[in-house]
C-alpha cells in the first residue's frame, strides 16, 4: 500500500476519495426509538427520511490499519428523541476510537456492558475519546447537520447486534430544549 491523502470538507462532511457511502434512513432505525407511534406516523406522513450518512475511506479491515470516516447526522427527532446513529460496540472490545467534531452540535453517548452511561458534548474542534469496552452512538441536538470525523484500529470490527437487541440503558431526549439522559424502559428486553 502506498501513502495517500484524503480531502475532508468541514462544511459538507464529505471525504474524498471515499469507499461505499453508507446511508441510514428512518426505516433502518426501526426499533431504535422509544416512541413507536411517532415513528409510525413519521414513516406514514413524512416518508423514509435520511437520518445519517457515513463516508468511509476504503482501507482493509486488518491489524495495523487505521480506519477512518466522516459522518453526517441530520437534525430531527422522533418524539422527543434526537436523531441518532445506531451505535455499536467494537467486536474486539479492547479497541478505542477518536471522534473530532467538524460542524454542528451533538453528543457522543457511551455505555459499558453493565449499563454504565456517559456523554460528551461535541462541537467543532471537540476531540472525543472512546475508551476500550464502551459502546458509542452520536445524537444531533442542533438544527443543522452534526458532522464528525472518526478513526479506529483496522481490526476492531463492529458489533451492532448487541445494541439492536438490548438498546442503550439511557436515551438522550429533549426536555424543555435541554438534551437530557433518561432511563430507557425497554433496555435489556430484546
Amino acid at each position: 500500500m502506498q501513502p495517500f491523502a484524503s480531502q475532508v470538507s468541514f462544511s459538507t462532511g464529505v471525504i474524498q476519495p471515499s469507499g461505499k457511502v453508507i446511508e441510514r434512513r428512518l426505516s433502518d432505525m426501526r426499533g431504535m426509538y422509544l416512541d413507536t407511534a411517532e415513528y409510525d406516523r413519521i414513516m406514514r406522513e413524512e416518508g423514509d427520511r435520511l437520518v445519517y450518512q457515513v463516508y468511509p475511506v476504503a482501507l482493509p479491515e486488518e491489524p495495523g490499519q487505521v480506519l477512518h470516516c466522516t459522518t453526517i447526522l441530520y437534525p430531527g427527532k422522533v418524539g422527543d428523541e434526537y436523531h441518532m446513529t445506531k451505535g455499536h460496540y467494537h467486536q474486539l472490545r479492547d479497541r478505542a476510537e477518536v471522534y473530532l467534531g467538524l460542524a454542528g452540535r451533538g453528543y457522543l453517548v457511551l455505555q459499558l456492558e453493565d449499563g454504565t452511561i456517559d456523554k460528551v458534548l461535541m462541537e467543532p474542534g471537540t476531540a472525543a475519546y472512546v475508551p476500550p469496552n464502551w459502546a458509542h452512538r452520536t445524537c444531533n441536538v442542533g438544527d443543522e447537520p452534526f458532522i464528525f470525523f472518526a478513526a479506529w484500529p483496522g481490526d476492531s470490527g463492529h458489533d451492532y447486534g448487541t445494541i439492536e437487541k438490548l438498546g442503550f440503558a439511557q436515551l438522550l431526549v429533549d426536555r424543555g430544549g435541554q438534551p437530557t439522559l433518561v432511563p430507557n424502559p425497554r433496555y435489556g428486553q430484546g
